[in-house]
Order: C-alpha cells, then structure tokens, then sequence
C-alpha cells in the first residue's frame, strides 16, 4: 500500500521514498541497474542518451517553476549560478519568464549564464554586510519588480538576499539545501506577505523535460563541460574534476 502522499502523486515527500543515490542505494554507477518501470521514460530519437540524463538536474529547475507557478508575466531572481541555479534559469524562461537576473559570486559562472540567456547578472560577495547594497544592485538589475526568487545556494546570505530583494506579495523558493539552520529576516519578508516555497527534488517531472529537450525549448548541451570514460583511472579522474568546481559544470560518464 502506497502512502497518502504517494497516492496524490507527491511521491517526492513519502517518507519511505529512495532516491538512487550513495546512500541509501548503492551501486547506481554501473552500466546496467534495475529501476521501477512506472518511473522510467523513453527517449525520443531526437534526444541524445546525454541529454536525457540531464533530465535528472533539470527536473528540480523545472519542479521548482511549477511549484512557484512562474509565467509569461514572472520576474525571476536566481541565487546561485552552479548546475542547479543555471538549470532554474532555464527552466524559467521555458515556463515564459520575460526577464531573469541570476546572482553569484563567481565571474566564470555569471559569464556562463549570460550566455545560456540571463538577462542581467549580479556579482556579489560572501559577506552578510554587503546584503543592503547588493539588494539595491539587483532590484537596479532587475528594473522593476522581483515576482519570485530562487535560492539555489541554501546559505544564510543567499536567503537573506531572496527575503530581501523579493517584491512584496512575491514568492521565495528554497531550491538549494545548504545549512541547516539559519538567522534570517524573516518578520520584514512575512509583513510584505513574502511567501516561502520548500523544493525537494522533484515529481512527475521527466515527460515535461523530455519534450523541452525534445522541442528544443530548454539546450542542456552547454552545461555538459567534461566528459570521460568508464575505466577506474577516468571514473576517479570525472569525481575530482567534479569536486574541484573551477570551469567544470556537469560531468558526464559516456558507457
């Protein structure tokens, strides 16, 4: 018997729900595994196997615009320009988004943004004093008012910035999961009826990303930056690429 959330199809939020990743389920990494069939899509000829597997990042940009019901008439803000904020980026101007700012502190990833579509890019610190100011250099970028932001960071001053920068009667969604608690202004953002939105992963999401790549509406293929084999020396070699950051954006295993 499935749970209740299960059955109203948010099967993300079941209590008993596995994701497959290292933990709880190892061993994902390998040319073949067994997956439950009602969760798995075919790709169309147009789509390559590399772009399908990009469904899986792009599934939280696109359930996180679904969850904030972004439209043809949503300003967005996006905190954080790694995978995840480039992936809500697009998935944002997909979903009609007529105007996008995304903020980092890393010049390489704002160039990277600006060149998937951002319409403005904002850098910013890492120090909770510069909060007012930057607040002001966004709202300047944005050139009117800040609809919905996602915090695709999870610090303290990404959120901080979000509560700050959002209009009033906007939304702030909580996209990146980084400290666990945090000091935030909160009674400013709740007497503006800022409403904050929790994202967690993503539900009923893959048919959707498959016809955005299909339609050519969403492009994942500049985000795919390094590519490597399946050896143990090129497997170790994809990981450490990976966790060193720098120019590297998705990493990708070709079988």
């Amino acid at each position: 018997m499935r749970c209740d959330l299960c059955k109203e199809g948010r099967y993300n939020l079941c209590p008993e729900m596995k994701f497959f990743a290292t933990p709880p389920v190892h061993g994902s990494l390998a040319n073949q595994i067994v997956h439950p069939a009602d969760l798995c899509f075919k790709l169309p000829d147009d789509v390559s196997l590399e772009e399908g597997a990009m469904c899986e990042p792009l599934s939280v940009g696109v359930h996180a615009c679904r969850r904030a019901n972004v439209g043809p008439e949503t300003k967005v803000l996006v905190m954080g320009a790694g995978p995840i904020g480039l992936v809500t980026m697009l998935s944002a101007r997909a979903f009609g988004s007529p105007r996008i700012v995304i903020v980092d502190v890393d010049d390489h990833r704002l160039s990277v943004a600006k060149q998937l579509g951002a319409d403005e890019t904002v850098k910013v610190s890492t120090s909770l004093n510069d909060v007012p100011a930057e607040v002001e250099q966004i709202k300047k970028a944005m050139g009117g008012a800040i609809d919905i932001s996602f915090d695709c960071v999870g610090f303290t001053k990404t959120m901080s910035t979000a509560l700050s920068a959002t209009s009033s009667g906007g939304k702030v969604c909580l996209v990146g999961l980084g400290h666990t608690e945090m000091t935030l202004p909160i009674a400013p953002a709740a007497v503006r009826e800022v409403d904050v939105v929790g994202i967690f992963r993503y539900k009923n999401t893959w048919p959707l990303c498959i016809e955005f790549l299909r339609s050519g509406k969403i492009d994942v293929k500049p985000l795919i930056t390094h590519r490597f084999g399946f050896s143990q020396k090129e497997v170790e070699e994809a990981f450490e690429t990976s966790a060193r950051g720098g120019t590297a954006i998705k990493v990708m295993f070709n079988l």
